[in-house]
């Protein structure tokens, strides 16, 4: 996947890749849902996941880069966490190309729509987590947010 290219990262399991790109309006819509669960698997769980990932190796990167106050790590980490920011990640490795959307979802364009595209991110980075422990979900995030911190 184009995707995964982009990311730095291929997944031994596509399982957990193709849950963080299923947005939930696409599991709502499913026409053959499994009767063990209540709606096919999308990427909110990971989306949590990913987030607290984020937190955590961001916070990291503003240490290593000089930050030494709470105060300025935390409004550094909310700058660099903005929805518009992390929409803008998204669609430069390709996330909303591949998103799993329902049918109104895509008539709503929800693809540009910036806080489906960060969330979608978030998900992406959970999964990696997932997929491939901290390690590779810390190096994902370094090369997502690399020329933030000078990272080349």
């Amino acid at each position: 996947m184009p995707l995964e290219d982009q990311l730095g990262y291929f997944f031994f399991d596509k399982s957990h890749l193709r849950q963080a790109l299923t947005h939930s309006s696409y599991g709502l819509e499913d026409p053959n849902p499994d009767p063990k669960q209540a709606q096919l698997p999308d990427q909110s769980a990971y989306g949590l996941l990913g987030s607290a990932v984020l937190d955590a190796v961001l916070t990291e990167l503003l240490i290593r880069s000089g930050h030494t106050a709470q105060q300025a790590i935390v409004a550094r980490k909310v700058e660099l966490k903005q929805i518009e920011k992390l929409a803008e990640l998204s669609q430069t490795v390709g996330a909303g190309y591949v998103l799993k959307l329902g049918h109104q979802a895509k008539q709503q364009q929800a693809y540009d729509n910036p806080m489906i595209l960060a969330e979608t991110l978030e998900a992406v980075v959970g999964a990696v987590y997932f997929d491939g422990g901290f390690s590779a979900a810390r190096r994902v995030v370094q090369k997502l947010f690399r020329a933030e911190f000078d990272l080349d």
